[in-house]
C-alpha cells in the first residue's frame, strides 16, 4: 500500500485546500402530492477530514456546478478537487475551463491563482478515493436504514443532511481521553470555526411519539438519532481494519500482456490487452497503466490487471 499522498498532508494550507468529492443516492422526497428523487454530494477535506454535504436535484453538470458554487461560497475555493470519472464532474471541468478561456486577458491574470485543478481517479478504482468513498458508504447505509420506505418532505431531508454534516465534523481526529481534566481532542469543527461547537441534543427518546407527531422537525430529530446509532455501530469499528496490499509485487512494464478484470463483460468473455504506458508513483510503484485492447486504449488500476505469462 502506498504512502499518504501530498493531498492528505497539506499542513500549512486552509481547510478544503485539497478536497475529495462524490455523489450518492437517490433518496425519495415528497413534493406536494408527488414523489421526486434527490441525490447527495459530499466534499471532504483530505487533510482535516472535515465534510460538507449538499442535496442536488439530479446528476447533471448544471446541478453540480451550482452545488460547487454553494460549497465555495461557504468554505472557500479549493486548490484541487479529487473525484472519480463521473460525467457530471468531467462536464463541470470542461465548462469551467471554457468560461475561464472566454474571459479577457486582464481578468484571466487576476483569477489565475483561483483556478481549481480537477484530478480524476482511473476508472474502476474506488480505492484511489477511499477516504471519501468509505465516508459515503457509511452515510448512505446509515441514512438508508433510517429512512427505509418512509417518504419525507424535502425540508426534513435538508435538515437531516446538515445535522449529519455537523455530527461528522464533531468526530475527534485523534485520541480522546476519558479523563475529564485532559484537553479536548481536535475535531474538524475546531479547525473550521476555532471553537468546540457541540451539536444540539436530541429532545425526546419516544420513537412512537416522534413518528406520530405532525411536526416535521421532530421527524428530522428521530432520523438523525437513528443515523447516529447506526453510524457508531457500523462505521467506527471498521476504522481499525487494514487487510490489503502488504506483499510487494513486480511492477508492470510496457509491452506486458495482461488480463483485464471487468465485471461488465458478458459471461465467457476474457479481455486481454497489452500495456502501452505505465504511471509510476513517487515511491516507484506502478499503480495505474494504459492498456490497449483491440486498438482502443483504456486507463486501469493495476489491481484490475493480471499479468499473463509468456509461453
Amino acid at each position: 500500500m502506498a504512502d499518504l499522498p501530498k493531498a492528505r498532508l497539506r499542513v500549512r494550507e486552509p481547510s478544503f485546500y485539497s478536497t475529495g468529492m462524490d455523489c450518492w443516492g437517490p433518496m425519495t422526497v415528497k413534493v406536494r402530492r408527488s414523489q421526486e428523487k434527490r441525490w447527495g454530494i459530499i466534499f471532504k477535506c483530505l487533510t482535516t477530514k472535515a465534510v460538507y454535504l449538499e442535496i442536488i436535484r439530479n446528476m447533471n453538470t448544471d446541478e453540480f456546478i451550482m452545488a460547487f458554487r454553494r460549497f465555495v461560497s461557504r468554505r472557500g475555493v479549493p486548490k484541487e478537487l479529487h473525484s472519480d470519472c463521473g460525467t457530471n464532474f468531467k462536464g463541470a471541468e470542461r465548462e469551467l475551463h471554457e468560461c475561464f478561456k472566454a474571459m479577457s486577458p486582464e481578468l484571466q491574470a487576476k483569477l489565475a491563482h483561483q483556478q481549481v485543478e480537477f484530478k480524476f481517479n482511473p476508472p474502476n478504482a474506488p480505492h484511489f478515493g477511499g477516504i471519501w468513498e468509505r465516508e459515503i458508504k457509511s452515510k448512505k447505509n446509515a441514512i438508508k436504514c433510517c429512512l427505509k420506505d418512509r417518504v419525507f418532505t424535502e425540508v426534513v431531508l435538508q435538515t437531516v443532511i446538515v445535522e449529519v454534516e455537523s455530527l461528522m465534523n464533531s468526530k475527534p481526529l485523534g485520541y480522546a481521553s476519558s479523563n475529564i481534566s485532559d484537553s479536548d481532542p481536535i475535531t474538524p469543527h475546531m479547525l473550521l470555526m476555532g471553537r468546540r461547537d457541540p451539536v444540539l441534543p436530541f429532545v425526546s427518546t419516544n420513537a412512537t411519539k416522534e413518528i406520530r407527531s405532525k411536526k416535521q422537525w421532530r421527524h428530522s430529530q428521530l432520523i438523525i438519532d437513528l443515523f447516529w446509532k447506526k453510524f457508531v455501530a457500523d462505521y467506527l469499528p471498521s476504522l481499525q481494519i487494514r487487510q490489503k496490499w502488504f506483499k510487494e509485487a513486480d511492477n508492470l512494464k510496457e509491452g506486458d500482456q495482461v488480463l483485464v478484470i471487468d465485471n461488465q463483460v458478458q459471461r465467457g468473455d476474457w479481455l486481454t490487452g497489452q500495456v502501452s504506458e505505465i504511471y509510476s508513483s513517487a515511491d516507484g510503484k506502478v499503480r495505474v497503466a494504459d492498456v490497449t485492447i483491440k486498438g482502443k486504449t483504456y486507463k486501469r488500476p493495476v489491481v484490475k490487471l493480471i499479468k499473463l505469462e509468456q509461453w
